[in-house]
């Protein structure tokens, strides 16, 4: 038996079409000064205003002082604010600036025209396919994360050694 073409499996190609969107997002934005983690940053408190440094660290699957470091050369491009929780004050929110949402705007324009170039094979109905599809792989893979392993008979309460 011949071995899988990596070309037509799935997962390789979803890999290669997520990198493939990356880079060409990260040429489209190196014209502004952007570094992939600021833009991820940016996209990531435009979407979620007010999240603490944790939440952000945890969403960029990042280590807390590292999204710390990247606050930081945000905060002093003038691109975020820190205000403290009002519930607790050990807590920084973090808020784009009128700078950044601007920034966050022209990102937003750069993505849109990424996406029709890339999807320009597609017609209107095979992008809404394709959208229903993956929502739907997303949906399970998530619903596969919350879900318990099963246990196992002898883990069970009266089961037999």
């Amino acid at each position: 038996m011949p071995p899988p073409d990596d070309r037509r499996h799935i997962g390789f190609l979803i890999a290669d079409v997520a990198r493939l969107m990356r880079s060409s997002f990260d040429r489209r934005v190196r014209r502004m000064g952007l570094t992939r983690a600021q833009w991820l940053v940016l996209s990531r408190l435009d979407r979620h205003p007010g999240i603490s440094q944790s939440e952000l660290a945890e969403m960029l699957e990042v280590e807390r002082a590292t999204a710390g470091r990247m606050i930081d050369r945000m905060e002093r491009r003038n691109w975020l604010v820190r205000r403290p929780d009002p519930a607790d004050r050990r807590i920084n929110r973090l808020f784009l600036t009128a700078e950044a949402h601007a920034v966050q705007v022209e990102m937003g324009l750069i993505a849109e025209g990424l996406l029709d170039d890339a999807m320009a094979s597609l017609d209107e109905s095979e992008r809404e396919a394709l959208t229903d599809m993956m929502e739907r792989v997303k949906g399970q893979l998530l619903s596969m994360g919350a879900r318990r392993p099963e246990a196992r008979p002898e883990d069970r309460p009266g089961a037999a050694p």
